[in-house]
């Protein structure tokens, strides 16, 4: 009786076992697979935050994986969880929270690719006193993120000891993308004396994105203004709705104004634009890390045909263009160029692989090239532009090809020289928090 009801338990109990297992080890060559296939394209670099998994910590769960909003970034390979498609993780940082050994620490940076960071403390302050930095500079690249870390950052602010000086503000806010928008609401709602400057459009960073690109596909929450749930939203849209969440809530944003210097004066800060001069105790700089666009240094690149962002891919209709770059934005602008009628697009990259890209822009890109309506050339450079061709060299072997208009994806230099100006402390990371 009893060997009976040891069976009677035992067999389901031992089937679910075996299911389980089977399961497991389907997943874990999945996960080889995976990690195998990045290192043989050469996509084994992260391009900023991303996650080191300790072994000796990690129990298998898979709980970081599962939590993972981007899909198959970590596997499961020998019980313990592993980054096997580092390229494509983006920084959300939802693995660490979900890990419950604490076996995940987030960094910046690998052992051979430096990130230079502004050091931040947990309230998003530098080591300037009442200098706070957040968003993109910071080196958390998506607008996500970037609008809790403005939001953040502004409580912070609020809970700063007040100065008894009427010509005081409580906060200059630099820059109103994502994270100076999400600030700027949030410094309202704690009813802070305050002014945003942003030196271009309304939107920030965002605004110069190609038109049509995506740039949500999660939740977000707006100080003021709720919780949106979007799935996918597009760069008009995410102004568009910005632009009505200040229309609705007073909003004041002061566009077409550049900071020229900020200084220590007693009690803050004097932020000088080319238009006037704010006194703060605080202040908070949400600039993004593009600050001056990186150049191509070489002859004819003063052309007016030679520019460092895409704004409208229409303007290119019928005209010979050569996008340079392996990032998420040349691959757009090469895509978005290409669908235009009767134009060529020509995209010149300097390594072997776009390990720099989203899987879905270069999913874009091989299907582009497939099509006919453009050309890939990696490991190739531009190294001299002329009035109707371009000069490259390919695999160590020149090229010249027809041009009308060459647009440089080469990202922006960080604007150490302004923030090393104020004091503000920059460390290169190599794979370190």
């Amino acid at each position: 009786m009893a060997i009976d009801v040891v069976i009677v338990y035992a067999v389901p109990m031992l089937a679910v076992w075996a299911t389980y297992i089977v399961a497991r080890r389907r997943v874990e060559r999945r996960s080889i697979a995976r990690r195998a296939a990045a290192r043989e394209s050469g996509l084994m670099e992260p391009a900023s935050l991303h996650p080191v998994i300790d072994p000796a910590r990690c129990i298998g769960c898979a709980s970081c994986v599962r939590a993972c909003p981007e899909g198959d970034i970590l596997g499961i390979i020998d019980g313990k969880a592993e980054l096997v498609e580092p390229s494509h993780c983006i920084g959300h940082g939802a693995c660490k929270a979900a890990c419950p050994a604490n076996a995940i620490t987030l960094v910046f940076g690998t052992a051979t690719r430096g990130i230079d960071i502004p050091n931040v403390d947990e309230n998003f302050q530098t080591n300037v006193p009442g200098m706070f930095i957040a968003g993109e500079l910071g080196g958390m690249g998506l607008v996500r993120n970037a609008i809790e870390q403005g939001r953040q950052a502004i409580e912070a602010v609020g809970k700063m000891e007040k100065a008894d000086k009427p010509d005081l503000l409580d906060v200059v806010i630099v820059g109103c993308g994502p994270a100076g928008f999400s600030a700027s609401l949030a410094a309202m709602q704690h009813k802070l004396r305050f002014v945003t400057l942003e030196q271009e459009s309304f939107g920030g960073t965002v605004a110069h994105f190609p038109r049509g690109k995506l740039v949500m596909t999660a939740p977000f929450t707006l100080p003021l203004a709720g919780k949106f749930s979007f799935t996918e939203l597009s760069k008009e849209e995410l102004i568009g709705l910005f632009q009505d969440i200040a229309g609705k809530s007073g909003l004041t944003v002061k566009t077409g104004e550049r900071v020229e210097a900020v200084t220590r004066v007693d009690g803050g800060f004097e932020v000088k634009t080319g238009r006037a001069a704010y006194r703060s105790r605080a202040v908070l700089l949400t600039i993004g890390r593009r600050g001056t666009p990186r150049r191509l240094d070489v002859p004819g690149e003063e052309q007016p045909k030679v520019v460092y962002r895409l704004v409208d891919p229409e303007q290119y209709r019928g005209q010979h263009v050569l996008v340079v770059g392996g990032g998420d934005a040349a691959l757009e602008a090469a895509c978005d160029i290409a669908e235009q009628p009767d134009t060529v697009v020509t995209l010149s990259h300097r390594s072997e692989s776009f390990n720099r890209a989203k899987p879905k822009n270069r999913e874009r890109i091989a299907a582009a090239e497939k099509s006919g309506r453009l050309k890939v050339l990696l490991s190739s450079s531009v190294k001299r532009i002329g009035a109707d061709d371009v000069e490259l060299e390919v695999a160590n072997a020149p090229l010249a090809i027809e041009n009308d208009a060459v647009i440089g994806c080469l990202g922006g230099i960080l604007p150490t020289a302004f923030l090393q100006s104020i004091g503000i402390e920059v460390e290169t990371k190599y794979g370190t928090a």
